[in-house]
C-alpha cells in the first residue's frame, strides 16, 4: 500500500509539472498580452445610421505601430472618418486608441468586423488582429419583405402636405434694398434740378404766407395802438422779407437806395416816405390814414415782387 500511494504521488506530481508546462505559453498570452482590441461602441444600429468602432492597442512603448487609415478594409461597413487619441504611457506600458466612425448598407442581421494593427520592427511588419467584434443589424422591413424572391412590399401613400416654417430670405431682401437705394440715388440725381425748384417753391410760399401774416398784424398793432414803433417793425419785416425773396442784403440799404433798386417803382417810393416820417421824423398823421395807405402799397409791391420771382423760378 505504501508502495502504490508513492507511486501515486509521483504521478500526480508529474501531471502538475505537466500542466504547468503546458500552461505557460496561455499565460503568456492573457491579460497584459500585446494583443489589440476592437469592440463597436453599441450593440445595435439600423441602415445607414452612424457606428463607431473602437480599436485599442497596449504594447511596449519601443514599438511603432501603425492603425489603419481609410484605405483599410472596412467591409461590410463603410468608413466615414475617424478619430484618434494620444498615446498614454503609464508603468511601461503605451495604449493607443483609435475611433472610426462607419456605416452600413449591407441587410445582414449580425455584421463583424476586425481591423488589424501594423507593429514595424526592422524590415519586417508583424500584423496583428483582433477578436472579430458583433454587431446587430435593426431592420425596419419585415422579415418576410427580406426572404429571396419575395416582391417588393407595399408602398403606403402619405399625400398630406407636411407644413413647413417661411424662412427669411436675407438675400433677395438685401438684394432689392439695396437696388431700391440704387434707384433712389439715380431719381435723384436726375431730377435733382426739378427737386431743388419744387423745395424752393415751397419754401418762398411758405415765406409770403408768413410775411403777409406778420405784415397784417403789425398794421393791426399799429391801427389799435397809433405807435411809431409798430410802424418801424412792419418797415424791417417788409425789408429783411425782400431781402430774402430777391437773395441780397436789402435789408441794410438806405431807402433812397431801396427806391434806386426797384427802380423808382411809385408804391415803393410814397410807402417808404410815408413810414420815414413816422420813423425818423416823431411825427403822426391826424387820421392815420396815409400810414395804412403806405402799409397797403408796400404789402402790395411785396405780393407783386413775389409773383413776378415764382413765374421766373
Amino acid at each position: 500500500m505504501a508502495k502504490a500511494r508513492t507511486q501515486l504521488g509521483a504521478l500526480a506530481l508529474a501531471g502538475a509539472l505537466g500542466a504547468l508546462l503546458l500552461a505557460g505559453p496561455a499565460a503568456a498570452q492573457g491579460p497584459g498580452a500585446d494583443r489589440p482590441e476592437g469592440r463597436f461602441l453599441q450593440p445595435t444600429t439600423r441602415i445607414g445610421q452612424p457606428l463607431d468602432y473602437e480599436l485599442s492597442y497596449l504594447h511596449d512603448p519601443a514599438e511603432e505601430v501603425v492603425f489603419p487609415d481609410s484605405l483599410a478594409g472596412f467591409a461590410p461597413f463603410e468608413y466615414a472618418g475617424r478619430s484618434y487619441s494620444p498615446t498614454l504611457t503609464r508603468q511601461g506600458r503605451s495604449l493607443d486608441r483609435a475611433v472610426y466612425h462607419l456605416r452600413t448598407f449591407s441587410l445582414a442581421p449580425v455584421q463583424t468586423l476586425a481591423l488589424p494593427v501594423a507593429v514595424l520592427s526592422g524590415a519586417d511588419t508583424l500584423t496583428l488582429r483582433p477578436a472579430l467584434a458583433t454587431v446587430r443589424v435593426l431592420l425596419s422591413a419585415p422579415a418576410a419583405a427580406l426572404a429571396p424572391g419575395a416582391g417588393p412590399p407595399a408602398l403606403r401613400a402619405a399625400t398630406a402636405l407636411a407644413p413647413v416654417p417661411p424662412l427669411f430670405n436675407y438675400p433677395y431682401w438685401l438684394a432689392g434694398t439695396g437696388a431700391l437705394l440704387l434707384g433712389l440715388a439715380g431719381s435723384a440725381a436726375l431730377f435733382r434740378r426739378g427737386l431743388r425748384r419744387r423745395y424752393e417753391a415751397y419754401k418762398r410760399r411758405k415765406n409770403h404766407r408768413y410775411f403777409l401774416a406778420q405784415f397784417a398784424r403789425h398794421a393791426e398793432r399799429f391801427t389799435l395802438s397809433q405807435s411809431a414803433a409798430n410802424v418801424e417793425r412792419a418797415v424791417a419785416l417788409w425789408k429783411n422779407y425782400l431781402a430774402g425773396l430777391e437773395n441780397n442784403a436789402l435789408n441794410s440799404f438806405t431807402t433812397r437806395e431801396i427806391v434806386d433798386y426797384f427802380g423808382h417803382d411809385d408804391d415803393v417810393r410814397r410807402g417808404l416816405a410815408t413810414t420815414d416820417q413816422v420813423i425818423y421824423g416823431n411825427g403822426l398823421p391826424d387820421d392815420g390814414v396815409e400810414i395804412e395807405r403806405a402799409f397797403q402799397r408796400l404789402r402790395v409791391f411785396a405780393e407783386h415782387r413775389y409773383a413776378v420771382l415764382a413765374q421766373a423760378a
